[in-house]
């Protein structure tokens, strides 16, 4: 009946903690005037509300800012500073505002922390059942984070609120689980706090021996760590296992702890309202062993320092009613009839049930006329507790189910979600493959052709180059024929006759001597020229020695003899077209053949002019015409020109076509005298 009593110690200490956990959560902040605001915040000597002030300025900097992992650590610690300042509505607000930017960067450390400083505000709000959805939401998220600190203190929420609405099954269940994972992170003053609620609770469901058990935990954990501090822990513990002892009817073992906890030096002044209820404690006590001395003046004290303080309502009706049992023992029924009344009417005030059940009571024991109405409101009431708590119970467990059953809802969608992303990702992984085989066969398949081709125009050269060296063979015995006809017969003659010619200078006659002089220079002159070409047709070093040479001089004659354009052809000499390999003489030559039929075409020239010449290890070759020309900019190559450029990257050349309109065309190809040899 008393837990109120035990429990504010408890609370007091709870928020005490929760403030020095988030002391510890501040980080480097992103920027000086954020930093500047923090530390004025922490100074001792500014008050409340310039420290408000200059949060309020941190947030309005922190809420313009993109969504960083930075700026939601800077958000989570201006929240956490005006939940310090007492001002819970930037506290929520502030703390919607991180959930909403923890999600949309699914950044589940602060959305834990924002569910779980959700929790804290209802809390605050006195709003239980919204407190305790956002705990099931925050424990969700510390379980995947396998957060255990957090956890432990979310169970530790979660026993509050449980043990508030009287639901103690549940909070010992969840202070139990608190102590599970906060004995793993030492985080020591909420493994006090759990010792303590699972003795309150312990308690309250009348296991006494249990409750004595973890209280006494509590306390020699308390002193084996050396916890205590001024909110006077050690005196919490003691009265908490004296109230204990008092529900058991030992007095003088629960007499012997209140005066314990008294002997605490300051207690009056570091913590009056846990004073006051050790006194109150300690004189009932002594009034169930009819000791008599010092009441009720204590119950006066106890009942002075709780008027003065305010904030203890319930502390004062339980003190009331305790006076109100000392006077019905004295038979002094006015006092004992006044204080139960005031206890009554004060419990209604501030709805309290189990203040108005103790009142209700009192009052059927003290006032006998009015005995059977005041029983028949306390089992009205008495009923409609229990109802309450049932409700309470199933509202819990239904808060959980509807939870666990969105998470469920949620966990399916992304089971959904992922299942069609691995389809999507393994239709697209066979798609590519099948992009890759088919490209690598088109790739074969191009290789092979360009392998046909090769092979095919060798075959076409080696048959221009048979054909030509048959026609150059029969040329050359043609010549060697002449050259002897020439050598044996008319110069033979034409010896002869010069001879002739020379016997006649017997004549002695000027005319003929001058006319025979002039015959035989002349003859001389025949024989000098008959002689020269005699020798030049059998001159086997020639232009035309290559074959390649020829055939690129026919395509030029008949350039000549089929088409109206003058054309010019030089070819450099020093080029040794033996060593030039038969895949980059038939490209060049196609690249000629190719360039006059574009000419002839299209260009409308009267000029052209095609040269070979060396260039160190490259041969270039220039056609040239003074034609119509075309705008080379912006215009899609035809397909004569594209077939020139591959067959000039095919012999590992520079292909290039400069031309302007009306300015004729210039058409440039480099290729290396010996390639690269590079293996297929």
């Amino acid at each position: 009946m008393k837990k109120k009593h035990l429990l504010f110690s408890c609370v007091l200490l709870f928020f005490l903690s929760c403030s020095k956990s988030n002391k510890n959560n501040k980080s480097e902040k992103s920027s000086d005037s954020i930093s500047i605001y923090f530390s004025l915040i922490d100074e001792e000597k500014l008050s409340t509300k310039e420290k408000l002030k200059y949060n309020n300025n941190a947030y309005s900097i922190i809420s313009k800012e993109s969504n960083t992992v930075l700026n939601r650590e800077d958000l989570f610690n201006v929240g956490i500073n005006f939940d310090k300042l007492k001002d819970n509505l930037k506290f929520r607000n502030t703390s919607l505002l991180l959930l909403k930017n923890a999600v949309d960067a699914k950044d589940s450390l602060n959305i834990e922390r924002a569910y779980k400083n959700l929790g804290k505000y209802h809390i605050d709000m006195y709003q239980n059942d919204s407190s305790y959805y956002y705990y099931l939401k925050a424990e969700k998220f510390a379980s995947y984070l396998k957060d255990t600190l957090s956890l432990g203190e979310i169970y530790i929420d979660k026993a509050f609120i449980q043990m508030y609405e009287d639901d103690f099954y549940g909070s010992q269940s969840s202070a139990l689980k608190a102590l599970k994972f906060l004995n793993l992170s030492k985080n020591r003053f909420k493994i006090y706090d759990a010792y303590n609620i699972v003795g309150i609770n312990s308690n309250q469901l009348k296991n006494y021996e249990k409750s004595l058990e973890y209280h006494n935990k509590a306390l020699n954990y308390l002193r084996d760590n050396n916890l205590n501090n001024k909110y006077h822990l050690d005196a919490n513990s003691l009265n908490n296992i004296g109230y204990v002892y008092q529900n058991l009817d030992k007095h003088k073992e629960a007499i012997k702890n209140f005066n314990l906890a008294l002997q605490s030096k300051s207690l009056s002044i570091d913590n009056p309202s846990l004073y006051a209820m050790l006194l109150d404690n300690l004189a009932y006590s002594k009034f169930k062993l009819r000791d008599f001395s010092q009441l009720p003046d204590l119950f006066y004290k106890s009942l002075k320092i709780r008027d003065s303080l305010n904030i203890d309502e319930s502390g004062r009706n339980w003190t009331k009613i305790h006076l109100s049992e000392l006077y019905a023992a004295k038979k002094d029924s006015i006092k004992a009839q006044l204080y139960a009344k005031e206890a009554l009417d004060n419990s209604r005030k501030i709805k309290l049930p189990s203040d108005i059940l103790a009142s209700l009571k009192q009052l059927s024991i003290v006032e006998h006329k009015n005995s059977s109405k005041y029983s028949k409101e306390y089992i009205k009431i008495n009923d409609s507790i229990q109802q309450e708590e049932r409700k309470t119970k199933e509202r819990f467990a239904r808060i959980a189910y509807e939870t666990d059953e969105i998470i469920g809802q949620n966990d399916k969608l992304e089971e959904k979600n992922r299942t069609l992303l691995y389809f999507f990702i393994g239709t697209f992984a066979v798609g590519l493959l099948l992009f890759v085989i088919r490209t690598q066969r088109a790739k074969n398949r191009e290789l092979l052709l360009k392998q046909q081709q090769q092979k095919v125009n060798e075959e076409i050269y080696n048959l221009m180059i048979s054909q030509q060296a048959t026609i150059e063979e029969n040329r050359v015995k043609e010549k060697k024929r002449i050259a002897q006809e020439l050598h044996d017969g008319v110069l033979g003659r034409m010896f002869g006759a010069r001879l002739t010619l020379d016997s006649l200078n017997s004549f002695t006659d000027e005319e003929s001597i001058k006319s025979r002089f002039n015959y035989l220079n002349e003859l001389k002159n025949i024989e000098q020229d008959i002689r020269e070409i005699s020798h030049d047709l059998s001159r086997e070093k020639s232009v035309l020695v290559n074959n390649f040479v020829a055939i690129v001089n026919n395509l030029i004659e008949e350039q000549k003899t089929s088409y109206q354009p003058n054309i010019k052809f030089s070819l450099d000499d020093s080029i040794k077209w033996e060593l030039i390999d038969n895949t980059t003489k038939i490209n060049l030559y196609r690249i000629v053949q190719e360039s006059l039929q574009n000419v002839n075409k299209y260009a409308q020239a009267k000029n052209i002019k095609v040269t070979f010449k060396k260039d160190i290890d490259n041969i270039v070759l220039k056609i040239v015409d003074d034609g119509i020309g075309f705008d080379t900019i912006g215009r899609k190559k035809g397909i004569g020109l594209q077939n020139m450029e591959a067959r000039a990257k095919e012999c590992e050349g520079i292909f290039e076509v400069l031309s302007k309109k009306g300015k004729g065309a210039t058409i440039s190809i480099s290729v290396p005298m010996i390639k690269n040899k590079v293996t297929i």
